[in-house]
């Protein structure tokens, strides 16, 4: 079963090799920066940078599912009828959305690892414990986009008529249907706008994962730096390549409210 897993993962690292934009056969980096400090390869950093764009893509896509089905049920706890609910989402959101996120990092970085320890402690096991860097961000910062989300979401359920639930309970679905099938086409195009601004704020946290060693877009500038002594130069690097996530997304996200808008008109 390793051997199978060790094979995958070597499949998948020869396909990302070539079609890796910076430092594939196609890439930027080895047309334009063969013979300069973002050569790949022993000579520069390009690999680096490219592993590091990489590195925070990754996070922030796999941080944008947890953080919207977290928000998601936040929002529908934050509008249940059991005031305990109401009361558990609302002190969730004023936590996560007071702290900063650098701090709720920390918290989740070093507390879990405390806990875990603890843990495993009580079941006799004595040995360091090490939580992975990435798993820490991708809690960190999906716990604080899911409180800002669920408010974006809360606003978008208060747009949409209570006429809507009352038709679904009159053609006979029960709320789940009424739900996938009435509601959540309605909720996300209302939400997509403002869960777009929370998309582009999620791209810039990803730098805070750096502090706690992840190789992403600006640790790997970072060292860059400080060894070539060139520091605006990669700096200037790392601003480019977060545009370039911007602008992708900034399309993206156009074509999501395009393509949400005539889905309406249809309807």
């Amino acid at each position: 079963m390793s051997g199978l897993f060790a094979a995958l993962f070597s499949g998948l690292a020869w396909i990302a090799s070539i079609i890796d934009p910076f430092c594939g056969p196609a890439g930027v980096f080895r047309w334009f920066g063969a013979g300069t400090l973002l050569a790949c390869g022993d000579t520069g950093w390009g690999d680096e940078i490219a592993y590091g764009f990489l590195v925070t893509a990754s996070l922030a896509l796999a941080t944008l599912p947890l953080g919207l089905v977290i928000g998601f049920f936040v929002a529908l706890a934050k509008q249940a009828n059991e005031g305990s609910l109401r009361l558990a989402a609302n002190i969730y959101t004023t936590i996560f959305r007071g702290l900063p996120e650098l701090l709720t990092l920390f918290i989740v970085y070093y507390g879990l690892q405390i806990l875990v320890q603890q843990f495993l402690a009580t079941l006799g096991y004595e040995g360091p414990i090490e939580i992975n860097a990435f798993a820490a961000g991708m809690i960190a910062l999906g716990v604080v986009f899911s409180a800002y989300c669920s408010e974006v979401l809360l606003s978008a359920f208060k747009a949409i008529p209570h006429g809507q639930y009352e038709a679904g309970d009159a053609l006979g679905f029960h709320r789940g249907k009424t739900m996938r099938l009435i509601i959540l086409p309605q909720l996300v195009r209302i939400a997509l706008p403002g869960l777009g601004n929370l998309w582009m704020a999620l791209l810039k946290d990803t730098a805070l994962v750096s502090v706690v060693g992840l190789p992403d877009i600006l640790r790997q500038t970072g060292i860059a730096a400080r060894v070539t002594k060139e520091a605006f130069q990669f700096f200037g690097i790392a601003c480019i390549l977060f545009l370039i996530l911007a602008m992708v997304s900034s399309i993206a996200f156009s074509t999501l409210e395009r393509w949400t808008k005539r889905a309406e008109m249809r309807r």
